[in-house]
């Protein structure tokens, strides 16, 4: 059974950019969702085996799906061109953080990371 990822981005282009990285590397792709709400349903159906999470959405800050991820044990990396790196260490110590612009190749290789830690 492939591992899964939650994909919550509300930039288009940016979320199937990061939808080919990660089917690149062997994940199923849940999503792009393009806000709080979206991502919500995601979880209550099924827990991702990790998230790629943009920081700011249409309706809100992530950290509600953030919380709720970290609670279950889930890899995160965050990928935010408006994140706070050391707030979100600091909240967030075992997630990744690429900063947009991210390469493709460094953020597959901190997928492939995070997975292969679990």
């Amino acid at each position: 059974m492939s591992k899964r990822a939650l994909l919550v981005e509300d930039e288009l282009l940016v979320a199937f950019d990061l939808q080919d990285i990660i089917e690149g590397v062997g994940l199923l792709v849940d999503g792009p969702h393009v806000d709080i709400a979206g991502a919500n349903i995601a979880l209550n159906h099924a827990m991702p085996d990790i998230a790629i999470l943009d920081v700011l959405l249409r309706d809100g800050d992530v950290f509600p799906i953030a919380d709720r991820l970290n609670e279950h044990g889930i890899a995160i990396i965050f990928h935010s061109g408006h994140a706070d790196q050391a707030d979100l260490s600091s909240r967030y110590p075992a997630a990744a953080i690429c900063s947009k612009p991210c390469s493709p190749v460094l953020f597959a290789q901190t997928i492939e990371r995070l997975i292969e830690g679990r």
